[in-house]
């Protein structure tokens, strides 16, 4: 019996340490998978740019400017953030552009003006021109009734007394002539060109864009005489023009009696 029972628990034994063996040497367990997760976006800013090309002197009008998405803390310096100034795009409407501004380019502050602002007037004259007011009837009677507003183009007209005519016709005197050509209005009294919107109608005094030799002859005839201003047709605003009336007759200097008048030679 003893021997039987030993007989049977080596067998049993046996056996447990081939399963034992049978396990370790079975597969393994696979290995865990990585799951790869994408690194959060970078934080972004909004940054104000040119939505187009803006040329120097043309006045900001809706679609100019636009938003763009900039690396957070690495916009450029004094450049102009949505979540500072929300509101910029409508609040630099009709500001006026200092220097040119490409697509896609920051916009700053020390490059546009605001209107009414230092600098504004001289900001909209090209190089070389000059601007100069002459005094006007706020009732439109020397601006076509009030229907010249800035931007237009118009002819100078002076009307002065000649006492060579008053002598020989035995009239008052009084004579008109075309002075200037094609010069661009500027603002009537304090109103300029804004985008989107019309200008007030009205004012005592109408500023011109004029070179300086056409300055000259503007002060002299205000001086002795009226200026009026005639609307000109748009086609012909268009066209280049030099401003000077191109009449055949040479202009000089007359004085009587100590005061400066506009006389011609025929």
């Amino acid at each position: 019996m003893k021997t039987a029972r030993l007989v049977i628990l080596g067998s049993a034994a046996l056996a447990g340490v081939g399963a034992f063996f049978m396990f370790l040497s079975g597969p393994k367990s696979p290995a865990p998978i990585k799951i790869a997760v994408p690194a959060p976006p970078p934080a972004m800013d909004q940054v104000l740019v040119a939505g187009q090309d803006i040329p120097f002197g043309n006045m900001i009008e809706q679609g100019d400017l636009r938003w763009q998405s900039w690396p957070k803390n690495g916009a450029p310096p004094d450049s102009i953030v949505q979540a500072k100034d929300p509101g910029a795009i409508n609040e630099f409407t009709g500001w006026l552009v200092r220097s040119h501004l490409s697509e896609g380019e920051p916009v700053y502050r020390d490059r546009l003006i605001q209107p009414g602002k230092a600098g504004f007037m001289a900001a909209l004259l090209p190089s070389g021109m000059r601007a100069v007011a002459i005094a006007i009837e706020p009732q439109g009677g020397t601006t076509a009734g009030n229907f010249i507003l800035p931007g237009d183009h118009v002819d100078v007209i002076h009307t002065f007394k000649d006492d060579d005519v008053a002598r020989a016709d035995g009239g008052d005197g009084m004579v008109s002539e075309t002075i200037l050509h094609n010069v661009r209005v500027l603002a009537i009294g304090e109103s300029i060109q804004k985008p989107g919107k019309e200008p007030v109608i009205g004012g005592s005094n109408a500023t011109l864009e004029l070179t300086p030799r056409q300055v000259e002859q503007i002060i002299l005839a205000q001086r002795v005489g009226q200026l009026s201003l005639s609307l000109r047709s748009m086609s012909d605003s268009s066209t280049t023009a030099s401003g000077d009336a191109p009449d055949k007759d040479t202009n000089y200097t007359i004085v009587r009696f100590g005061i400066p008048a506009p006389g011609r030679v025929r």
